[in-house]
């Protein structure tokens, strides 16, 4: 996890579902018994070497300079310097039986050190340029070909690939040219013991202080194009354009932070707001802490997840989790995180009219609304770490017994 840190809260810079899935599935996999380390790259020198995470679960900084101003896209100049401090670890604690590395850049990492001592990497996307690009954002700058060139290397060297999705598993296949029998499907899930209905939404709402009687709409993420934040806020527009009586009772709640370059997306949407002549309705909150934030999906009515493309989409999942439905647009893994017409409803595209007719109609209701909510909650019971890590582990032992075997047979014939 070169380019965010496991220790960062989602919802702040470029931490995401993909440090969720890093925590909980080495959290599971800890539990079974394996020891996991998990590398990331010190944004600062004196931040310590090793940290306990969890029983059996540790992480492990990487240091490389420059610490402090690195994007994404710089960080590929550093590899030299974050393998010789891998190498560094890796004497200190041990040899590793396997690399699971996750995005691109950490691919690279997995990719030379896998080359140089003979250890499998298996590698997680979670999302990739090619995918990304088919669907941007209006005005979304597109990922690099740098990027492109870098995810098609990782294909190619890494002894497996593990995909969220069936579709995702295609785009692989399809887009990358990856070999089919080498990409295999692990589905993420959801920490079931926190995200739960609880004590429902009337309890969820006193502790947040929000109003009873208020229809709550809410966005869950990182404040940047590509997770539509902006569909939301302009099918509420919509909304009451269509229903100008529904202003008065509907609050609408965008939670999180600006990630990587998008410093100026924020007080964009404000003012985006502001022109639409409904900023007394949205409400801006900061990102919050992951013990707090089941409360808030538990406040809402319903949870929007209007991303252009998803790997999978765990905020859907969560909130489904505590009982509230999701509108998410149907598009890559929200296809399999959201059971359309049971556990919420799927919108084609990212027209803020056509997500505005949904809102509005299952608004209109509350009675369709409490199904759904039966039906979230049944649709998340199915996706649990434990099955996740399971799916990992019986990868990873498929892959060092494969490994084991292509060098016996080479001594073999030595």
């Amino acid at each position: 996890m070169l380019h965010t840190s496991p220790l960062d809260q989602a919802g702040i810079g470029d931490a995401g579902g993909m440090n969720t899935y890093v925590i909980e599935s080495a959290k599971k996999m800890a539990a079974s018994g394996v020891e996991v380390d998990i590398f990331t790259r010190a944004s600062h020198p004196e931040l310590p070497d090793v940290v306990d995470l969890a029983p059996g679960v540790r992480v492990r900084h990487l240091h490389a300079k420059p610490y402090e101003g690195v994007s994404k896209s710089d960080i590929p100049a550093l590899m030299d310097q974050l393998v010789a401090d891998f190498y560094r670890h890796m004497r200190e604690s041990g040899r590793y039986e396997i690399i699971h590395s996750h995005y691109w850049t950490s691919g690279l990492l997995a990719k030379q050190v896998s080359q140089e001592s003979g250890i499998p990497f298996v590698h997680t996307f979670h999302t990739t340029a090619k995918v990304k690009n088919l669907s941007l954002a209006d005005g979304e700058r597109p990922e690099p070909l740098s990027r492109s060139i870098g995810e098609e290397n990782v294909v190619k060297a890494a002894a497996a690939i593990i995909a969220n999705t069936d579709s995702e598993a295609a785009s692989l296949v399809s887009l990358y040219g990856a070999c089919p029998d080498r990409v295999f499907v692990a589905t993420p899930g959801v920490n079931l013991a926190e995200f739960k209905v609880g004590g429902g939404k009337s309890v969820a709402r006193e502790k947040l202080a929000i109003d009873q009687s208020k229809i709550v709409l809410t966005f869950v993420g990182r404040i940047q194009p590509h997770k539509g934040p902006e569909i939301f806020i302009r099918s509420v527009a919509e909304v009451l354009t269509h229903s100008p009586g529904l202003r008065s009772k509907i609050n609408a709640l965008i939670i999180g932070g600006v990630s990587g370059s998008e410093s100026g997306e924020l007080d964009r949407l404000r003012n985006l707001a502001k022109w639409l002549g409904i900023s007394d309705v949205v409400r801006f909150l900061p990102p919050v802490t992951r013990s707090e934030l089941p409360d808030w999906y538990r406040a809402s009515d319903l949870v929007c997840v209007p991303s252009y493309s998803e790997s999978f989409g765990l905020v859907a999942l969560e909130a489904q989790a505590c009982g509230t439905p999701v509108v998410a647009t149907a598009v890559g893994g929200l296809r399999a995180a959201v059971s359309d017409g049971f556990s919420g409803s799927l919108v084609d595209g990212h027209d803020p009219k056509a997500w505005g007719a949904v809102l509005l109609r299952l608004i209109a209701q509350p009675e369709r609304r409490l199904i759904l909510s039966m039906g979230a909650v049944q649709h998340a019971s199915h996706f649990g770490w434990d099955s996740t890590s399971r799916a990992l582990l019986d990868l990873f032992d498929k892959v060092i017994s494969e490994k084991a075997g292509a060098e016996s047979n080479n001594r073999s014939f030595a």
